[in-house]
């Protein structure tokens, strides 16, 4: 079934009574052919009205929306079932938020990397809620370096509340590890591209989003802190958290006005959590663009372009 969000409420109302016009339809052998258009047609009006004008913490419920698909869910439909995942940082353990490994897409073998969320309470606790360990970076890591061995294009796939921030963490080296991974993906000699496909997060999302290229679906959101957060340090309650979103200027159209991000990926109308397959081909076609487009550069220029790039960020003038 279906999970609406409060702002939802009228699709889901418009929804429920198209429904019921079929079902009567059927059963009593009445023609509802016209009364059926006519709702579909108010649907679509109501749908486009909704999510033309989201607020910012509205992007933010959307990045999180249960029905959303996840990392896996990308990687799985975009390489159809020739994803080889990868486990281990060959040091501590196999961190389960953090997955990775070879894939194709369309003949082109790929490296993908990304923070694995659950889809139901069960996994979300095997999962860690997709907050990675220092482990999980040092995966991700060691397999960036493998890719780079064996000459393939990377793809991280962001989608994280931040790194794990519990004491285990800290005394194995969060910070560290996230460090190395920002200092080692400036130097990578093979295409890395970036996608912030749900909730990209404080340094958990930095850890793996170093890129040539970075891209954001048009409802996640990219900041340093999350609203709710954001309003507890500065409110000292969570009631500001729609204050804070519009203050934090987190969403991928504000984002792509500060350069922070080269490209915002559209989601079909209703949202990417109601079109799976329309977004995962839509991503998939600009991958390959954008794989092909970095392929052409020289490895030497596309780092050192790359490292100017996130050096200019947050330059002003």
């Amino acid at each position: 079934m279906a999970t609406y969000l409060d702002f939802e409420e009228p699709i889901k109302a418009l929804e429920e009574q198209i429904e019921k016009a079929k079902t009567l339809g059927e059963e009593s052998d009445m023609d509802m052919g016209d009364k059926i258009k006519e709702l579909e047609g108010k649907l679509e009006k109501k749908t486009k009205e909704i999510f033309t004008n989201l607020t910012p913490w509205q992007r933010v419920q959307l990045s999180r929306h249960p029905d959303r698909p996840y990392t896996l869910a990308y990687i799985n439909a975009m390489t159809e079932g020739t994803f080889q995942e990868l486990h281990g940082d060959r040091n501590v353990k196999d961190d389960k938020a953090m997955v990775g490994g070879f894939g194709q897409l369309d003949g082109q073998t790929v490296m993908f990397i990304g923070q694995q969320k659950g889809a139901n309470t069960k996994m979300r606790q095997y999962r860690n809620f997709g907050m990675a360990n220092p482990e999980g970076y040092r995966k991700a890591l060691r397999l960036m370096k493998l890719a780079e061995k064996f000459n393939k294009p990377i793809v991280t796939l962001i989608d994280t509340p931040g790194a794990f921030p519990g004491l285990e963490a800290e005394e194995r080296g969060q910070g560290e590890a996230i460090a190395r991974n920002i200092y080692e993906m400036m130097k990578l000699k093979v295409p890395v591209i970036c996608v912030v496909i749900g909730e990209g997060a404080s340094g958990g999302a930095l850890g793996i989003g170093v890129g040539d290229r970075i891209l954001m679906l048009e409802n996640s959101w990219y900041s340093v802190i999350s609203p709710e957060n954001c309003s507890t340090i500065l409110w000292r309650s969570w009631d500001y958290k729609e204050t804070a979103a519009e203050a934090l200027k987190l969403t991928s159209t504000d984002m792509k006005k500060l350069k922070i991000v080269d490209e915002v990926v559209k989601e079909p109308l209703c949202g990417a959590h109601r079109k799976h397959d329309e977004i995962f081909d839509t991503l998939k076609k600009v991958l390959k663009k954008e794989i092909a487009a970095l392929s052409k550069l020289d490895p030497i220029k596309r780092s050192a372009d790359r490292i100017k790039k996130f050096e200019n960020m947050g330059v002003t003038k």
